[in-house]
């Protein structure tokens, strides 16, 4: 994908994306992950690391460019969570999770249930 898509073309063979590149490649991951669209979030994720050298993720998350290339292709089988992450770390991103508001959560285990197990 294009590194266009973020707010103005740049080099995707460029070290140093700009901020503002960052930033609307983090928001649009973040609109990926509220979705819980699997496929979606493969290609947000995969769309920013076009901002980076593929060469540095590679190398700062551990994991060879063709296998980078493959996890992030939107293929059937999408990258394990483990991949997700470091490559988010690689690209200078982090996950945070938030307590959601409106839905029902799973219910909450209590002192006493606990002391049974």
């Amino acid at each position: 994908m294009p590194a266009y898509l973020f707010g103005g073309y740049m080099s995707e063979k460029s070290l140093r994306p700009h901020l503002s590149q960052r930033l609307a490649a983090a928001d649009c991951i973040n609109q990926a992950l509220e979705k819980s669209d699997i496929a979606e979030i493969c290609h947000a994720i995969g769309a920013a690391t076009h901002l980076h050298n593929m060469s540095d993720i590679a190398k700062k998350s551990g994991i060879e460019r063709p296998s980078l290339y493959r996890a992030f292709s939107c293929g059937p089988a999408g990258p394990n969570f483990k991949t997700v992450l470091n490559v988010l770390d690689a690209m200078g991103f982090r996950l945070k999770v938030t307590v959601r508001r409106g839905g029902r959560p799973a219910r909450l285990v209590g002192s006493s249930e606990l002391s049974e197990t």
